[in-house]
């Protein structure tokens, strides 16, 4: 895999990320891999996907490289995107070219540092590493542990983070030029003229889920402004 051309195939571009949560009518494998079908024909030139089974159902079906993740929760443990290195390895060996980890300070389940994990795993797979973080000081602990993609993705989720009810460009744009590896915008962006703004601070690409791929999120919008 080389590096920079997967880096510069995503650069100014869209990502989307093909996720149901459990209870929605769309929680498969086979009807998320239908729904990165449908974003490659938009054009999107990557997709994130939640777990093993999705990631191979996907990888069957779209040439796009993937961001994978595993969503699971420990007891005790706030760190539930790619906790440990377990699931880290289920990512990689299902296919993803990049593994996107919690990158903030917290305690994982198995113990492992965010620098631990990231090390044990490039050791293990060829894989890049994506640093999902909430605040530019975990960007540039993550950046200097080796990941070689930073993300906004928890911007907001973590207690200690800026709350904002759309994406955190500020956030965006100090990673961006703090930071020497590309910046990922994600999180909040539910328009394309927060994802143009997101590119203008400086964001290497953007990743766009609910406003895409979740029927559910875009129809309440639709009936509470109905509803106003």
């Amino acid at each position: 895999m080389d590096k920079e051309l997967l880096l510069n195939s995503l650069r100014g571009r869209l990502i989307v990320s093909c996720q149901a949560e459990d209870g929605s009518p769309l929680h498969s494998p086979q009807v998320m891999s239908l729904m990165a079908m449908a974003a490659n024909a938009g054009g999107a030139t990557g997709i994130r996907a939640n777990g093993p089974e999705d990631i191979r159902a996907i990888k069957k079906q779209v040439a796009l490289p993937v961001i994978g993740i595993y969503k699971i929760h420990y007891p005790g443990s706030e760190v539930y995107i790619t906790p440990t290195l377990k699931e880290a390895l289920a990512v990689a060996d299902a296919g993803a070219e990049i593994v996107a980890l919690d990158g903030t300070q917290r305690e994982r389940p198995d113990g492992h540092t965010f620098s631990g994990l990231v090390s044990a795993l490039k050791s293990a797979r060829n894989v890049l590493v994506m640093a999902d973080v909430s605040t530019l000081e975990e960007g540039i602990a993550a950046a200097r542990a080796g990941a070689d993609v930073v993300a906004s993705t928890l911007s907001g989720y973590t207690p200690y983070s800026r709350r904002s009810s759309g994406p955190d460009l500020h956030l965006v744009r100090e990673l961006a030029s703090k930071l020497d590896v590309p910046v990922i915008a994600e999180g909040h962006i539910t328009t394309p003229s927060q994802a143009c703004d997101a590119l203008a601070q400086g964001a290497h690409a953007i990743v766009v889920g609910h406003a895409i791929t979740d029927p559910i999120f875009i129809t309440k919008r639709f009936v509470a402004a109905i509803e106003q």
